[in-house]
């Protein structure tokens, strides 16, 4: 017989994780909804109006905390085209970039909502509920379903549901939730995640501001490949949303759209959106190659990213 020479190889070691240009800070100038757009342009001036001082406040800092002062700043700006259809890119587009520049603020990217969800074949919203993890509360008994069949992530434990009373039988107390990882007292937060009505399955906004931060902070991969990259537009805006690219490139001399961190000046009626948002990431096991190649770059550049991915988002509300 004739001996064969094999030689086998693990499959992640195997693996090609593309990797992606990094800015310091991505800032997001903002969230756009049908009710701002029929709130009229007068609500935009105002939005940008009060985030413009910020934006200089985080390139003024960044400029502070790198070597040599090189920050790299990149803007982005979200239109919600998934929960509903108003407008179209030839309209709105214009009347934001517009409304930004009375205010000397440049967007350097401008993104789709429905992109989160599924965009050009790839599945965002797909890729990070494979990524999640559930955080079970202690000496749980394992009797509630997991989130992948619920639809609903939590950072503790729920109050158990009260049987009817059986006779001669005594009622369980009431019992309150409890935060995992509470200081003193609990903050109990339960988001849904999605909903199913048939076959269609529609993702709660919380999820898909989940899918933004993670898009944002370079950090999600589609079979190794960077998913959603922007792109420059060709030609005039369009007339229909889905001909508009996931995201799109409005400044070719712009830092990358990813970035290290991200900063994101938000009206105050986001604030439980994105504690729910907080909530989802604590939970999302994000590929370790991938975390390894930003923290390697980083270190490299004397950044210092804090550990928790949670940590690297911020925010300011207006």
């Amino acid at each position: 017989m004739t001996p064969v020479h094999a030689t086998f190889g693990e499959v992640a070691a195997e693996r090609r994780i593309a990797s992606v240009p990094l800015s310091h800070v991505s800032v997001e100038l903002g969230h756009l909804y049908m009710e701002d757009f029929e709130a009229g342009p007068d609500r935009l001036r105002e939005q940008f109006r009060r985030v413009a001082p910020w934006l200089a406040t985080v390139r003024s800092l960044w400029r502070e905390r790198v070597p040599g002062g090189r920050a790299r700043v990149s803007t982005c700006f979200l239109v919600d085209d998934y929960f509903s259809r108003f407008s179209t890119p030839a309209e709105l587009v214009p009347m934001v970039l517009e409304a930004a520049a009375e205010h000397d603020l440049s967007i350097d990217y401008l993104a789709r909502e429905s992109a989160c969800a599924q965009s050009g074949g790839v599945e965002l919203a797909r890729l990070v509920e494979d990524r999640l993890v559930d955080d079970p509360p202690p000496e749980t008994d394992g009797s509630r379903p997991p989130v992948k069949e619920t639809g609903w992530l939590c950072n503790g434990s729920r109050s158990p549901r009260t049987a009817p009373l059986q006779a001669m039988g005594k009622a369980r107390p009431w019992e309150p939730p409890a935060q995992n990882a509470k200081r003193g007292h609990s903050i109990f937060v339960d988001v849904e995640l999605w909903d199913e009505k048939g076959p269609r399955r529609t993702w709660s906004c919380p999820f898909l501001a989940a899918v933004w931060q993670l898009l944002r902070l370079g950090l999600l991969r589609s079979e190794g490949r960077v998913p959603l990259p922007p792109v420059a537009l060709d030609g005039g805006w369009p007339r229909d949303w889905d001909g508009l690219p996931a995201v799109v490139r409005l400044n070719p001399q712009a830092a990358p759209f990813s970035a290290y961190t991200t900063l994101s000046v938000l009206s105050p009626r986001f604030l439980p959106v994105e504690l729910a948002v907080r909530t989802i990431l604590s939970q999302v096991a994000v590929d370790d190659e991938v975390l390894r190649q930003v923290a390697t770059r980083s270190e490299s550049e004397g950044v210092r990213l804090e550990e928790e991915l949670v940590d690297r988002i911020s925010y300011v509300f207006v």
